[in-house]
This record gives structure tokens, C-alpha cells and sequence, in this order.
């Protein structure tokens, strides 16, 4: 039995990744010579697809990461003319099991940092509880998306905000992992992340693939070679960020020149003010 269910489990996993690999062509990998530029660019990005989603429904929803996009979002937003966010709903794409004070905590960051520049009501930000065990944490947090999107089934956020680590992991997806073979749950919780904090909670590959836009963020040298990996292939499994390939959105990979110099495939470099 187990088995059959470890079979049926490599069997997802590649065919997820030959649909990753369906979908390059549409895939958009945009360079910028600077960070500054590729934040203000991402704070545009975000803006449209927050317009576009408000157009024909009643929020646009957007799921945050940690790492340099707290930063990043931190400036580049509230710089944006007119924002208006009182009808977002703020999700994470994952977080670590701590205190709100603790600086491990993403939404601590985001609160300290961010949500005091934007005017977004406290109710349509979903945090976790980190109260809890792991386990009924990430219940709790899935029971939160569940009813804040209304649904049983998969929420479909409009627009996720990704980092990736230099071992390829995304979320707390991380190599190897059995999480990437999850099918079921919305969110799971983790308990030994190679990556301290230890205990986390995270949204599942399919949630991610769910969104109907996915924006990934990649800065730096050090983000090179494994930026190359994942975009252009190499030898062994597929690394997490590999495998996130929208069903039906749109993926962008927001990268800087440093994190882009060993790519050979075709890429875009826009001109300064340019919209995606």
C-alpha cells in the first residue's frame, strides 16, 4: 500500500513538472539593472493586477513572503500615487511559528514595516495563530482562507508574492521534502524545516498553482546559479520553485542583473517606467 501511494505520489510530481515545462513559453522572466528599479516595477505590477481584480469583484487578495519583499514592498508601495488597499485581503504564503514580536515572524515584519504606510483594515489581513501547535495551526490558518474566500476547496488568490532560497526552496517547500507530494491540503504545517525556525506553516503547491498570478522575486549573485537550475534545467528532481507553474495565471520572475548572469535563455530587460 504504501507502495502504490509512493508511486502515485512520483507520478504527480512529474507530471506537475512537465506541466511547468508546458508552460514556459508563456512564462515572463523580467531583468532589471537594479533593485530600486525592479521594486518600483513590482509595486506597478501589483497595483494594476489590484485594479484589474477590483474592476469585477469585491477584493483583490494577495498572499506575502518573507525575506527581501518585505523591504522591498515596504518602499515601493506607499509610493504608489492613489493606492487605494481598503479592500485587499492579505494572506501569507508561509510563516514561522513565533511570536508576532519576534523578528522571524513575517507578518511582525510587514506590520512594523509596511501595513502602518497603507491603510488596510486589521480584519483583512489573515495571520496565523501562533498560539497553537503546528499542526492545529495550520488547520486554524486553512479554516481562515476557507472562510475569508468563501470556499471549501481551493482558494484562488489573484496574485502570490514569491522569494526563493538558494536551495530552490519556495515557502517552506524545500527540497526533497514529502510536502511536495501534498495533493490534499490547502495549508500544511512543517516541523522540521532545514531552515530554523524549525516549525512553520506554509500554503501547498496546489494553493500556489491555484493563484490566478504568481510573481517571483530574486536578487542578488549569490541567487545565480540556482536561479539558472530552476529556469533552465539541470540534472536530478525538479526544485520546488521549479514546480510552481500556474494552471491558469500568469508567472513572472522579477530577478536583478547579479541574479540574472548566468541565465542563457531568452529574457526581457524593460526601459526605465516600463508596466508589465
Amino acid at each position: 500500500m504504501l507502495v502504490r501511494s509512493r508511486e502515485r505520489h512520483v507520478k504527480e510530481i512529474s507530471l506537475l513538472r512537465k506541466h511547468s515545462l508546458r508552460i514556459m513559453s508563456g512564462r515572463r522572466v523580467v531583468v532589471f539593472p537594479s533593485v530600486a528599479e525592479l521594486g518600483s516595477t513590482l509595486a506597478q505590477l501589483v497595483s494594476s493586477r489590484a485594479e484589474k481584480a477590483l474592476s469585477t469583484g469585491a477584493s483583490f487578495s494577495l498572499g506575502l513572503s518573507g525575506g527581501s519583499l518585505v523591504s522591498i514592498l515596504s518602499k515601493e508601495l506607499p509610493a504608489v500615487p492613489n493606492l487605494d488597499c481598503s479592500r485587499w485581503l492579505i494572506g501569507f504564503c508561509d510563516e514561522r511559528l513565533v511570536p508576532f514580536t519576534d523578528p522571524e515572524s513575517t507578518y511582525g515584519l510587514y506590520k512594523n514595516q509596511l501595513f502602518g504606510k497603507i491603510i488596510i483594515p486589521e480584519e483583512r489581513i489573515l495571520a496565523i495563530d501562533p498560539s497553537l501547535p503546528v499542526q492545529e495551526c495550520a488547520d486554524d490558518y486553512a479554516g481562515k482562507l476557507s472562510k475569508a474566500f468563501n470556499t471549501e476547496q481551493i482558494p484562488v488568490f489573484d496574485m502570490l508574492l514569491l522569494g526563493i532560497g538558494p536551495d530552490g526552496h519556495t515557502c517552506s517547500l524545500f527540497p526533497d521534502h514529502p510536502l511536495l507530494q501534498e495533493s490534499q491540503r490547502t495549508v500544511a504545517p512543517i516541523s522540521d524545516s532545514p531552515k530554523p525556525p524549525p516549525q512553520r506553516v506554509t500554503m501547498t503547491l496546489p494553493t500556489v498553482n491555484a493563484a490566478r498570478c504568481v510573481v517571483f522575486v530574486s536578487t542578488g549573485g549569490s541567487k545565480a546559479p540556482v536561479l539558472k537550475q530552476v529556469l533552465e534545467g539541470g540534472e536530478g528532481p525538479a526544485l520546488p520553485a521549479a514546480l510552481v507553474a500556474p494552471r491558469q495565471g500568469e508567472l513572472f520572475w522579477l530577478v536583478d542583473e547579479p541574479a540574472a548572469a548566468s541565465l542563457t535563455s531568452q529574457v526581457e530587460r524593460p526601459g526605465p517606467g516600463a508596466k508589465l
